[in-house]
């Protein structure tokens, strides 16, 4: 079997990405004790830059493979596709997790909480004003990429970075209405089991919606670039399937914490 070339399976040339993922990982997460702990940030903004420069390097090299050197087959997206699948059924864990936490709190409230939800001093959001905005945004956002994606099916070349163009901006427009949210709120995350909750939950929420908008912005500048085909794009469509689950989570969200929890 030839190391280059068109074959079954994926043998990817040695790299110094795993190494250097790993230092960035250690480096950073060591950096957010000492940051927390001594109130000195340095440490883990060296880790989370080599981080970044390696995730950056290591992506680079896939497109790379994917786009110029035709390493990735019919069999080779069809592991990148469960890949996909199985990061995002990890994802949908995570979130459980935290969805779990709020109605273990909210269902039976305890005495030091007022035996109520919302707890006792605490004035929530009103669901039907930045919510119920954001809430518009990432429904519209899942109808452009979709537009997005079928117009690539479809080798609609400029629709399909129209659409691509207004989901990131969406996708900006979203967070900066987040963070004004976030300014002006009247609890904190140390406000009882309530801002705890609350503000994991829409905080991890939100980072999900950068990481997506960044994926996104990515996928938009590849293909201005004419790096993706009719039938030959799974880096986009795993950057549409991200987007579509942050949609998702965004409606349980907003239903449940937001609407109901409040």
């Amino acid at each position: 079997m030839k190391k280059h070339g068109f074959h079954p399976y994926h043998l990817v040339e040695q790299s110094p990405w795993p190494l250097t993922g790993a230092i960035g990982a250690m480096v950073m997460t060591t950096g957010l004790v000492k940051w927390f702990h001594q109130q000195n940030p340095t440490l883990m903004i060296l880790g989370l830059t080599i981080t970044t420069l390696t995730m950056i390097q290591w992506w680079r090299d896939v497109t790379r493979e994917g786009t110029f050197q035709g390493i990735h087959t019919q069999k080779v997206t069809l592991g990148l596709r469960w890949g996909m699948i199985l990061f995002i059924v990890s994802e949908v864990l995570f979130f459980f997790s935290f969805f779990w936490a709020f109605f273990h709190s909210s269902l039976a409230p305890t005495v030091e909480i007022g035996l109520q939800w919302p707890p006792t001093g605490i004035t929530p959001f009103n669901p039907f004003q930045i919510p119920l905005l954001n809430t518009s945004i990432l429904l519209a956002s899942g109808v452009t990429v979709t537009w997005a994606h079928h117009s690539l099916m479809e080798a609609n070349h400029t629709q399909a970075l129209q659409g691509l163009i207004i989901t990131v901006l969406l996708g900006i427009y979203f967070t900066a209405l987040q963070a004004f949210e976030y300014w002006e709120a009247p609890f904190t995350i140390a406000d009882s089991v309530y801002g705890s909750t609350f503000f994991v939950a829409t905080g991890f929420h939100g980072l999900h919606v950068i990481i997506g908008t960044t994926f996104l912005a990515v996928c938009t500048l590849r293909h201005a670039m004419n790096h993706f085909s009719p039938n030959h794009h799974f880096g986009f469509e795993a950057a549409a399937w991200y987007w579509h689950f942050v949609d998702v989570v965004w409606l349980f969200l907003f239903i449940s914490i937001y609407w109901w929890g409040s």
